[in-house]
């Protein structure tokens, strides 16, 4: 089964100036195959700038717009670590346990 993921804005950080300004976004990745659920969370910091074209009031932001500000190279990233999580739900790794000498201490 294909693995679904979703993005999702967790919180923002804002500057007075110019108002309402955002300089940060947390978020979280999480991707689900219909068994397993894995997520992983990221942030992105942005430098304020005065007069920026396309510059939409903090009160009118959707979560959509702010997700298309992350790069998707960072959204990728996030989903092959989220991917990574669940290959191992479903596989879990061999772990190495430390066994006794044979011939005894």
């Amino acid at each position: 089964m294909s693995t679904t993921f979703t993005t999702t804005i967790t919180s923002m950080y804002t500057v007075p100036n110019p108002t309402g300004y955002v300089v940060g976004v947390w978020f979280n990745v999480s991707g689900t195959d219909g068994t397993y659920t894995a997520k992983i969370g990221g942030n992105i910091e942005f430098s304020p700038e005065q007069g920026q074209p396309g510059f939409v009031p903090y009160d009118q932001l959707t979560q959509a717009e702010v997700i298309s500000w992350i790069p998707e190279s960072d959204i990728t990233s996030a989903q092959e670590c989220v991917q990574g999580q669940i290959n191992s739900l479903i596989n879990p790794p061999v772990t190495s346990t430390d066994t006794p000498l044979p011939w005894g201490a």
